[in-house]
C-alpha cells in the first residue's frame, strides 16, 4: 500500500520570515516604478483639486495613492520575476531598474 506523507503546516513564524526575505526587492521595485506611476496619476489628482478635500488633503491622499501603487506593482513584478527567475535575480534587476534613471539623466544631460 502506498502512504503518502504529508508534512506539517508552516508555523505562522515562518511564513512570514519567508515574506520578510522578499521585503527589499519589493522596495527596490516600488523605488524603481514610483516616478514612473506616479506622473500617470494626472486625472486622481484633477479629481482631487475638483473635490471637497482642502490642498493639503489632496496632497496626502496623492502622495498615499501613489506609494500605494508604487507598492503593490513593485509587489507584483517582485513576486513575478522572483516565481520565473529566482528572488535574488528579481532584487538584482530591481536595482539596475532602480539605477537606470538617474543613469540616463547623467547620460542626457552630458549630450546637451
Amino acid at each position: 500500500m502506498l502512504r503518502l506523507d504529508t508534512a506539517p503546516p508552516m508555523p505562522l513564524s515562518d511564513a512570514l520570515a519567508d515574506w520578510r526575505s522578499l521585503l527589499p526587492g519589493i522596495a527596490i521595485w516600488a523605488l524603481a516604478l514610483y516616478v514612473p506611476l506616479s506622473l500617470q496619476l494626472g486625472r486622481l489628482e484633477e479629481g482631487l483639486a475638483s473635490g471637497p478635500l482642502a490642498a493639503g488633503g489632496s496632497e496626502v491622499v496623492l502622495v498615499l495613492g501613489s506609494l500605494i501603487l508604487a507598492l503593490v506593482a513593485g509587489l507584483a513584478v517582485d513576486l513575478l520575476l522572483g516565481w520565473t527567475l529566482g528572488p535574488g535575480w528579481a532584487s538584482s534587476l530591481g536595482v539596475l531598474a532602480a539605477l537606470w534613471g538617474p543613469f540616463l539623466a547623467l547620460a542626457s544631460r552630458k549630450d546637451s
